[in-house]
This record gives C-alpha cells, structure tokens and sequence, in this order.
C-alpha cells in the first residue's frame, strides 16, 4: 500500500474525463490581471470545454503540487483544502508558511462526501481520477454530482492527460500551460507571465551553454525512484514531466522509447541500457539530515544490489542528488532542476544552478 500511495504522489497520470465540468489545462483565451475575463475557457483531456464566467473564489487542491502553483500565482488565500498536503520541507519556502495554513481535507485523496461538501466552486486536480483507482483509496464524485455542487474541475494537462500525450514530452511547454491557464482561471495571468517567462530564461540559458554537445554525446540517464520500491523499478516514460527536464537539461532519457508515463520495468532492462548517470529519486523527509539519509539509502542499495552494482553509472559514482517531486511533478521548480542536472552533468559548460 505504501509502495502504491508513493507511485500516486510521484505522478500516475491518466486521461481525464470528457463529461460535463472535467476541465484542463489549456486555456481558450486570456484573462485579465486581477480578475478572470468572461469567459474564460479551458478544455479537458478530450477537448471538451469548461467555462468560467468569473474567477473561482473558493478552491480545493488534490495534492501539494497544484497547490504549489496556486500559493506561486498569489491566489493562496482562496484555497480553501487540499488532499495529499505537502509533507515538511516540501514546500519552497517563499510560500511554505501560507501553504501549512491551508486545511486538510484528506491525508490522501479526499474523501467523497468531504470534497462535495467543501463548499470549493473550484477542484484542481493534478492527476486524473485520482479517487477512482481502487485499492482502498476511494470513490470519486460523477461529473453529475461535482455540478449538483456547485463545482467545477480543471484538470492540470501535463500530468492528468500524461499517460494519454499524443507525442513525447521534450519540453516545459504543457506545464507553463497549466501555469498560465490557472492564471487566467483565477485572474492572475500577470503574475502567472512573470513565472513562465523566469523558467524560459533559465531553461533558455542551459540550452544556449549546451548548444554545442552533440546529440550523441548525451549521456543515458536513468531516474531510480527509490520509494516506488527496490523490487521492481519504475521507469520514467517519455509523456512524463520528468522526459523534458532530462533532455532539457543535455541528457537522454535510458527508458525514453517507453510510450507513457511511468511503467514497471525489469532491473534486467536497467542493466541492458546501462546509464551513465542515475538520479537518486527520493521524496523530501523534511530535513537536511532525513534528505542526506535517504539519498545514502538509495545510493546503498544500486551499489550492493548484484544487478545493479556493475552499471557504468554506479561504478563511476555517477549520482544525482535530485528529489521526486521537483522532477516528476509540474511546477515552476522543474526549471530549476534542469538547471541543476545539467550543473552535475556539464560543470564546465552549465556554471550556474538554482
């Protein structure tokens, strides 16, 4: 179960649903500074439209990653729950006080009858469905009920619509799409500009510093999520958040022929690929010394593991000391990290790194 909860957190997307009120991340036209335009439309995983005449005044939050990007968008103070709250240290920590603030409506997802009764005219979900997956995790509200409610759903297109992605995910564009769509929604497209055009600069500078490695050059790159389990690893696809800030940051994704998000693999796969480097998945502790622990953990493990301890990555102590969710879950932090990757990767050619 545990094994289970840490994969949903991590990111298993899935395609969102094109009833009634199911909306996305993608905006059909823009919104004003400090309050949403009329109409503003955004459209689920199908393509179908929501539409919002006025901007939401009391909103709900399924985990910490949509949350974040509301608390970054300065609309904080409307977010009135959340499920899957932020754990210690998670949070940036511009916005951490504001965001231990906000109540919780469910260690996990939330329930049901909490989530109607909320009284939210608004529910960011960041993973599809995430109440209907079964094991022991709850019933998820009909299209039908969420608008008996008197709630509407926007669904954040980079990870809710992940699994479904048409093509490979080689950029931020889907997440600066959602960040400029919750900005519309809530009437904070100034402030939701502004982040975008910060990531663009700083994804923009790494691109300009690489330009020159050539693409069979890139070295493979393997992200070993630690707490999904040891037993079986699970391997980033290319529709995952992940995919893009890997090859952003001048590496190639080992499992990047893999269609999807995330998908259970086998360590003989990892061995037959053979990375380079290994990110060291690991989800915040909530300190320094709980962090260090973790990633020595993880660290521990692929160089005692008999099928691990011969890869090329882990005999050259080729580790990457990233966490989870500024990897594999949208936000405005994924511009740091390929910021970061690529410092560790190219140190003479990448100088400077969040």
């Amino acid at each position: 179960m545990a094994a289970a909860v840490a994969l949903l957190v991590t990111g298993c997307g899935s395609g969102g649903s094109a009833e009634s009120g199911d909306a996305g991340a993608t905006a059909a036209n823009g919104g004003a500074s400090s309050a949403a335009a009329a109409p503003v439309k955004v459209t689920d995983c199908a393509g179908k439209e929501t539409v919002f005449d006025s901007a939401p005044k009391k909103i709900v939050t399924s985990n910490a990653s949509s949350l974040e990007m509301l608390l970054k968008l300065g609309a904080g103070d409307r977010v009135i729950g959340t499920g899957f709250p932020p754990g210690k240290g998670t949070l940036p920590a511009d916005v951490a006080d504001a965001g231990a603030k906000v109540p919780v409506l469910g260690d996990m997802v939330i329930p049901k009858e909490k989530l109607l009764g909320s009284g939210a005219d608004l529910y960011v979900e960041t993973f599809a469905d995430m109440g209907g997956m079964g094991g022991g995790m709850g019933t998820a509200p009909t299209a039908q009920e969420y608008q008996a409610a008197g709630i509407k759903r926007v669904f954040l297109h980079s990870t809710a619509c992940a699994a479904t992605a048409p093509t490979t995910v080689r950029d931020l564009t889907g997440v600066e799409g959602d960040i400029k769509s919750l900005g519309q929604v809530t009437g904070t497209s100034a402030k939701a500009d502004a982040l975008v055009a910060d990531m663009e600069k700083k994804v923009g500078a790494v691109k300009t510093a690489l330009a020159g490695v050539a693409a069979d050059k890139r070295p493979g790159y393997f992200f070993f999520d630690f707490d999904a389990g040891t037993k079986q690893p699970m391997a980033v696809g290319n529709r995952q958040v992940a995919n893009a800030v890997i090859t952003l940051a001048g590496a190639r994704n080992v499992f990047g022929d893999v269609d999807g998000d995330f998908k259970p693999v086998s360590w003989e796969d990892v061995v037959a690929r053979n990375p380079d480097w290994i990110q060291l998945g690991v989800r915040n502790r909530g300190s320094d010394a709980e962090n260090k622990k973790a990633f020595d953990d993880a660290e521990k493990f692929l160089r005692e593991f008999p099928a691990t301890k011969g890869l090329k990555a882990v005999q050259e102590g080729h580790f990457v000391r990233i966490g989870s969710e500024v990897t594999t879950i949208a936000g405005t932090r994924n511009a740091d990290t390929v910021q970061q990757i690529a410092h560790t990767l190219f140190p003479d050619q990448v100088k400077d790194a969040q």
